[in-house]
């Protein structure tokens, strides 16, 4: 049972979750029918479907919900055709008490796919005979003097019956004397009482007490009835009575009658002398404790007035009795007037306003829906006012936004519905003003407050706050790295506004994109998975989807350009000449003239802006007459005739990137003089009149051509010179010793701006040493022509000229080391065992040797190319000196 009344219960939410969706019907219909109270649970009452014709359109099924009202227990309604049947066990009395009339109403909503329909439904209950009427004592006592005359009326007790019409009291009875009988009357409100009325005198000495025994009995059938025993006690008589003026009094009051106001004035007079004839009033013994609450009888004055505020809403008219007696030792029988009162209504009420909504309702706030169409049916209101006439009628009027109207379904009830589309994104909750004024002068006034409040729908897509989000990232990133952070926002509430992140699935360089980036779907936080070369991917375009919580899922898109940024991870190559293990031989023709291009170094690197921007450099402590030029990397003379056919000599050249640190590449050049003159048509000269420092280059082919033309004829003549020239270098050597030498005045022309001179230079930590001359010493300074003069890098033309040295052994060759002051360079004796060895002062981590390892000594190096060994024999010292 409790599963079936659950189900019932979800069944009913989703049907009115429902409603609102459904354009409402313009006007409602009221339904009549009867039932009896007491009817067992289950008895049919009627049904809705079949009495009001409804026909449902094809494929349309009509159903039937009962909106929550009260009493709404009482009756069932079945949802499929309408039929109503008796809910709980009817009991007529508890719900309408003496209500002539008895009338359950309630709302049925029918409703079909496309259409619903409001309907009124009352229910009139009609009474059965299942209560006796009941006197409200079992036994009670009247003293009648003796001489009380003949036709004297006493009032009872008036018996109670909790049913009406017909099933209520309809006779009195009392049993068989000769003395009494009564007499059966109606009051103004319809209620039948018995009054005892004395047939003949009473004689105290014959018969002093009657026991009587009086019935009510009611209409019903079978009929029942209640009894009361009266015991009548016989006294001695005063034998005069008070008298009223009139025996009836009738008084209209208005219902807001202050207490204290003034009903009536009665006067009874008795003629008796003395106590007994000294009147007193008061209300009768009958009178119930609800009109002794409203009305106050002065004991002494007889003045009637009210006690308590008297409401024409609770009752309308009150009839009692009030009784005058004489104060005599034996009182006389009171004297008995009615007083019958009636209330006049005053507009003292206010409308009353009750809201049945469409859907559930929490502390004054409904829930609709967003989607709800125009013309949604929201909410039932019902008016009424306890006033009568035109004080009880009443208007009712919705303030609060155009977007809700009132729409009167039948008489004193009106449906809210809406007026247009509603957007809970623009209008979350709207806070509606119902108004219910009576027609009274003056008219009473109801305000209601209604809150509607809307309900979420997934209509609105997540948006991003850019639509392409423009980031970077250096290349060389660690594997996780943090990119970046894309935000969309959804308008919508709750899970309709939880937003997750998705990238949109592509490929990138045939892998797919979740393998280059990941994105946190609940952040929007971007991270590398890999870490990316900016020369193998320099840019990387992603699409990101925003998808919602709701249901359909509704979704954004924006585009994320990853620029990769690139980082000076490269070092240059040198890619001409090719170099075999780092180095290259070069062939320098003797006579080549000044600005004749040797060779040139070019390199690339793989980075990209300032970090691919190359400079070179030449390092060497022998080719002092060659000078590279910083940009081209062309390797050119910047003296003519300083080395001797067969001569060689190396030169380390670096080509070294802008990127910051610096990367560097080295390569050595091993220089052989060779004899001639450049031929015209191999020739590289540097132009020096272009400022971008081109190169006129012959082609490669026809500078080996000529080459291999000239070797022929050449190399037989080379020979005995080279042969020629070393004997003779020799026996200069052996036979001037340490004579004093002039060092040579060199005279350098070095490009502007774009060249080093290969002439001894001062680096960190470096010293090149200018090997030993093999010339004659020059006698004086040689005066140098303006057209020798080198050119500094600033541009200033400067000449470098050598000084006579005396102090000890002179050591032709060296020249001066810029910062140190121009002095000569002082040679270091070395003790290898057996003798002494004098070698330069250059840095102990630069070598002679080949290997460039810095291994090794200048003087341990297997090969001499530049002479120096002669100079290491004339400076050895024996062991035994």
């Amino acid at each position: 049972m409790g599963g079936n009344a659950g189900c019932h219960r979800w069944m009913f939410f989703f049907t009115l979750l429902s409603l609102p969706l459904l354009p409402a019907q313009a006007a409602g219909r009221t339904m009549k029918y009867e039932t009896y109270e007491e009817d067992a649970p289950g008895t049919i009452i009627g049904n809705l479907a079949k009495d009001m014709s409804l026909s449902p359109s094809v494929g349309s099924k009509t159903n039937f919900r009962m909106m929550k009202q009260v009493n709404a227990s009482f009756v069932r309604l079945r949802e499929s055709d309408g039929q109503l049947t008796v809910g709980e066990k009817i009991d007529r009395e508890r719900i309408c008490k003496h209500s002539p009339q008895c009338v359950i109403a309630f709302d049925v909503v029918s409703f079909t796919k496309d259409q619903f329909k409001l309907i009124h439904v009352e229910v009139e209950v009609k009474d059965i005979n299942d209560n006796a009427p009941e006197f409200p004592r079992k036994e009670s006592t009247l003293e009648i003097s003796e001489n009380t005359a003949a036709g004297t009326r006493i009032p009872l007790d008036v018996a109670v019956d909790e049913d009406v019409g017909t099933n209520y009291i309809q006779s009195y009875q009392i049993s068989v004397n000769s003395h009494f009988t009564i007499d059966v009357l109606s009051r103004a409100d319809g209620v039948k009482y018995a009054e005892l009325v004395l047939m003949k005198e009473l004689d105290r000495e014959t018969q002093a007490s009657y026991a009587l025994e009086l019935v009510a009995t009611d209409g019903g059938n079978p009929p029942r009835s209640g009894i009361t025993k009266i015991n009548v006690k016989v006294k001695d008589y005063n034998d005069n009575s008070p008298i009223f003026e009139r025996n009836h009094f009738s008084v209209e009051i208005p219902e807001d009658a202050p207490v204290g106001f003034l009903l009536l004035d009665l006067n009874a007079v008795d003629p008796d002398e003395g106590l007994n004839g000294e009147v007193v009033y008061g209300l009768g013994n009958q009178v119930p404790s609800e009109i002794r609450q409203l009305f106050r009888v002065d004991r002494k004055s007889g003045r009637i007035t009210l006690e308590n505020p008297m409401d024409y809403e609770s009752k309308t008219t009150y009839e009692f009795d009030v009784q005058a007696s004489d104060l005599g030792q034996s009182p006389s029988p009171p004297a008995i007037c009615k007083v019958v009162v009636q209330v006049q209504d005053v507009n003292d009420n206010a409308p009353e306003i009750t809201i049945t909504p469409m859907t559930s309702m929490a502390a004054g706030v409904a829930h609709v829906t967003e989607a709800a169409a125009k013309d949604t049916f929201v909410a039932l209101i019902s008016t009424s006012d306890r006033d009568s006439g035109v004080n009880g009628q009443v208007h009712c009027t919705l303030y609060g936004h155009d977007h809700f109207r009132l729409q009167q379904a039948y008489e004193d009830s009106y449906m809210i519905v809406t007026t247009a589309p509603l957007d809970r994104e623009k209008i979350a909750e709207y806070n509606l003003t119902v108004v219910a004024e009576d027609l009274g002068s003056p008219p009473f006034r109801t305000i209601t407050q209604y809150t509607v409040r809307l309900t979420d729908e997934n209509d609105n897509a997540p948006v991003f706050s850019k639509a392409a989000y423009e980031v970077s990232l250096v290349e060389n990133n660690a594997p996780g790295a943090y990119i970046t952070t894309v935000v969309a926002r959804d308008s919508d509430m709750g899970q309709n506004s939880k937003v997750t992140y998705k990238l949109a699935e592509t490929y990138v360089m045939g892998s797919p994109v979740s393998t280059f980036v990941s994105l946190d779907p609940a952040t929007g936080s971007l991270y590398a998975l890999r870490s990316f070369n900016y020369e193998v991917l320099k840019h990387l375009e992603l699409r990101v989807h925003a998808s919602d919580g709701g249901a359909p899922q509704l979704h954004g898109t924006a585009t994320i350009n990853l620029r990769i940024v690139d980082q000076n991870d490269n070092a240059p190559v040198i890619v001409h000449p090719v170099l075999t293990n780092g180095s290259v031989d070069v062939h320098l023709p003797k006579d080549a003239p000044s600005a004749y291009v040797t060779t040139q170094i070019k390199a690339r690197d793989a980075d990209e802006g300032i970090n691919a921007e190359l400079s070179y450099q030449m390092i060497s402590s022998e080719a002092s007459a060659l000078s590279i030029n910083k940009v081209s990397g062309e390797i050119y003379v910047n003296r003519e005739g300083v080395y001797d056919v067969g001569e060689t000599f190396k030169a380390t050249v670096t080509v070294s990137d802008h990127g910051r640190p610096s990367l560097t590449s080295t390569a050595t050049i091993r220089f052989t003089v060779v004899a001639g003159a450049p031929k015209g048509d191999r020739n590289l000269f540097r132009n020096a009149g272009n400022d971008d420092d081109e190169v006129h280059e012959w082609d490669l082919s026809v500078v080996i051509i000529v080459v291999l033309a000239g070797s022929c004829t050449l190399l037989l003549l080379a020979i005995i010179l080279i042969a020629t020239t070393c004997n003779k270098r020799k026996l200069d050597k052996r036979r001037d010793g340490f004579g004093d030498d002039k060092e040579d005045n060199v005279n350098l022309d070095v490009e502007k701006n774009n060249s080093d001179p290969l002439i001894p230079v001062h680096t960190e930590n470096v010293f090149d040493v200018q090997p030993y001359s093999n010339k004659p010493a020059f006698s004086g300074s040689v005066q140098v022509s303006n057209d020798e003069c080198c050119s500094s890098e600033d541009g200033i033309d400067a000449a470098y000229e050598t000084e006579d040295k005396s102090q000890g052994p002179k050591l032709d060759g060296y020249l001066t080391l810029p910062g140190y002051g121009k002095e000569a360079v002082r040679p270091i004796t070395i003790w290898k065992g057996n003798s002494y060895t004098t070698i330069s002062a250059r840095d102990p981590q630069f070598s002679g040797k080949d290997s460039g390892k810095g291994d090794s000594d200048f003087n341990d190096s297997d090969s001499d190319i530049s002479g120096d060994g002669l100079k290491k024999d004339g400076h050895q010292n024996s062991a035994q000196d």
